[in-house]
């Protein structure tokens, strides 16, 4: 009888090991791994995706100051949050490493066939001369997407030396292009200008996204995502630049300013036509929106069941006043004061997301849920974004 259960047992044990092991290669066969699903990934934007390009350029800006970096790096990388970006999420998904800043050039640590970054702080979809034969002024840099494309232009004899080898490289390769456009929005804003004339630089902006698009195409680019904008009317430096007395400019669920995310909405569906447009003319590309508005939007309509405890409308580090945003004292400023725990706050400096916020986000559209088509139809990078780690001597 001792014999009979023992031999039952060990028939169980058996079988629960080749269950076991047939879970785990099932598992891996869905875990992207390096070259799973992109060899390189080549990144256009703003400062919701530079991981350095500004900082390389030797422009004084508190973004290059402690405690920027401070949560994951534990310095400053020149990123604008306190840790990781939506673009190291992906990234880190992929199996690729961080991606390294242009400006930097490359070296021993940063192999730019595995992918570059050419997201600068600032940035502007519209060429800079746009901006000064209106006499509107642009208060953090020079640079804008055409100069992007120039850079990766002026990249690409290294990367492949032949028609055949580019088109290779490049076809698999995943290109983020963007966020970028709010630069555009702001700089004109910002300027005293009225919502019915920035209004009007919609279609001019998300034409410039779409020329970028066509270009890297051209060039030999086959799968992009490409971002939309986030919700303005959230964003505490937002919300202190346009206070309003009117209770009617503000959304009663989430506090947010009305008109500003209403305005956000515009561009991104200007910007859902033109990419409908652009898989037309391009059938064999792969053209993926990525809804950065609705991933965010859960975060500010009921941020305690992410783990935010603090209003998502306050700034962690900042100079105090409303939000704890002051234009005057902006964080990395002397002055300025850090929160204790990032990871509790959704806005890092009252212009852009904590990590912990950017990885929800960005779990969002790995995982397919805010994309069109579904990232995943493309890749299965899901779940693993919260188990992946890397090396932190990247950049």
């Amino acid at each position: 009888m001792i014999t009979s259960v023992v031999s039952s047992n060990s028939f169980v044990m058996s079988q629960l090991s080749i269950l076991y092991t047939s879970f785990i290669i099932l598992l891996n066969s869905f875990r992207p791994v390096a070259g799973g699903c992109f060899t390189s990934i080549f990144s256009f934007g703003d400062s919701f995706t530079d991981t350095g390009n500004l900082k390389a350029s030797g422009t004084s800006n508190p973004i290059i100051n402690f405690p920027y970096g401070e949560t994951y790096f534990h310095h400053p990388t020149g990123r604008c949050s306190d840790g990781r970006l939506i673009v190291d999420f992906i990234a880190e998904a992929a199996g690729l490493p961080l991606l390294p800043p242009y400006l930097l050039g490359p070296d021993e640590h940063r192999d730019f066939r595995k992918g570059v970054n050419f997201a600068v702080v600032g940035a502007t979809a519209l060429e800079i001369s746009f901006f000064v034969d209106k006499g509107i002024s642009l208060p953090v840099t020079n640079y804008s997407l055409g100069s992007q494309l120039e850079w990766f232009k002026l990249l690409l004899p290294s990367l492949c030396s032949s028609n055949s080898e580019c088109k290779n490289v490049l076809g698999n390769a995943l290109f983020l292009m963007g966020e970028i456009g709010g630069n555009d929005y702001f700089n004109v804003l910002g300027d005293g200008r009225s919502l019915e004339e920035t209004k009007t630089f919609v279609p001019l902006v998300v034409n410039a996204i779409s020329s970028a698009i066509i270009s890297v195409i051209e060039l030999g680019a086959r799968t992009l995502l490409v971002p939309g904008i986030v919700p303005f009317g959230c964003i505490p430096a937002n919300l202190v630049s346009f206070r309003s007395s009117n209770s009617e400019d503000y959304d009663q669920e989430t506090g947010c300013i009305k008109w500003l995310n209403e305005f956000a909405v515009y561009h991104n569906l200007l910007l859902i036509k033109e990419l409908d447009r652009l898989r037309k003319m391009h059938p064999h590309a792969n053209i993926i929106y990525a809804d950065c508005y609705q991933a965010a939007m859960p975060i500010f309509q009921s941020p305690e069941k992410y783990g935010f405890q603090n209003s998502p409308l306050l700034a962690c580090c900042g100079g105090g006043g409303l939000y704890n945003y002051n234009s005057s004292c902006l964080c990395g400023e002397l002055g300025s004061t850090v929160c204790l725990e990032p990871s509790r706050y959704v806005s890092w400096d009252g212009l852009h997301f904590t990590e912990a916020a950017y990885k929800i986000i960005a779990a969002g559209l790995l995982q397919g849920k805010y994309t069109n088509p579904p990232f995943t139809k493309t890749c299965a990078l899901f779940e693993t974004i919260e188990n992946l780690e890397f090396s932190r001597n990247t950049y």
